[in-house]
């Protein structure tokens, strides 16, 4: 499996890929770019400023726009005829903190994580979940970055990371909402890197973007390493499949924190790359 490079943008940190079947499109982010991205299966590009940090984009079931996440808070967006934002949370209290990464689940609900960029050794990061009728709820606290989450193919099991303890927890899912006792699921050593975004495959195996470890794997869904993805570049930031047949699995990178020396040794960084796999991935699932 050989990435292959479609968009040299050299986002600082680009993240979120979102695979939109409808338009034949994958959007995504540069988060501290204040910049949303999108790629036509055809080959055709399109950016959009945003007047604050983008972190993330889903999808709505009524097709109305986006749901999406900014630095400050939970918004509506739309991107036609004109960009236009309205907010409908904003849950972050503390100086420093924002939302980082999200996920729909089968039910509709979207979960999203924040994380104190200022510090992020301060366990100041949460996870909330937004469900279908607008109410929101903070479900996990103590985290310091939180990434992912992702799903199984039942909607039984959520995996969610605190990339800068290198863990990646599982949890069992109720119906209403509510989360079992956590499990440690992995726990990434020295020089894997640390766990990122991910996404679920239709064999129910888990693909992971490892940040600081140049490589995207795949993992069964007991936590066995199945395979490995070299990467050109060493912060792959997140991963969604897409493509006609979701055999494409999209990758976004990053160069946060370089300096001019690691940004020559490291050229391709924060840029969009795909890779061919055997075994699809599924659809995003939508918000509503």
């Amino acid at each position: 499996m050989t990435p292959n490079c479609l968009w040299p943008l050299g986002a600082e940190l680009g993240e979120g890929p979102l695979w939109h079947a409808a338009e034949q499109r994958l959007y995504f982010v540069d988060l501290v770019g204040n910049a949303l991205h999108a790629l036509d299966a055809d080959g055709g590009r399109h950016s959009w400023q945003l007047p604050t940090y983008m972190c993330w984009l889903l999808p709505r079931k009524d097709g109305d726009g986006f749901m999406a996440g900014l630095r400050d808070g939970i918004v509506r967006l739309w991107l036609a005829p004109e960009l236009r934002i309205e907010y409908l949370h904003r849950p972050l209290e503390q100086e420093g903190v924002r939302l980082n990464d999200a996920k729909v689940d089968a039910h509709g609900r979207i979960w999203a994580g924040s994380m104190n960029a200022g510090n992020v050794h301060s366990p100041d990061g949460k996870l909330y979940r937004l469900d279908p009728d607008g109410s929101l709820h903070t479900v996990l606290t103590q985290y310091h970055i939180c990434n992912g989450p992702t799903f199984s193919l039942d909607g039984s099991t959520m995996y969610h990371n605190d990339s800068l303890l290198g863990r990646t927890y599982a949890y069992a899912v109720q119906t209403d909402g509510s989360l079992g006792t956590p499990r440690l699921w992995r726990q990434f050593g020295e020089g894997e890197g640390s766990p990122d975004g991910m996404t679920v495959d239709s064999e129910d195996c888990v693909w992971i973007a490892q940040w600081g470890g140049s490589r995207v794997c795949r993992y069964s869904p007991q936590g066995e390493l199945l395979a490995t993805i070299a990467m050109p570049v060493e912060q792959p930031s997140s991963v969604a499949f897409g493509g006609p047949d979701y055999k494409t699995l999209y990758i976004t990178s990053a160069w946060q924190d370089y300096d001019a020396d690691k940004h020559a040794r490291d050229p391709l960084a924060g840029a969009l790359f795909s890779v061919q796999v055997d075994v699809p991935g599924v659809p995003a699932h939508q918000f509503g």
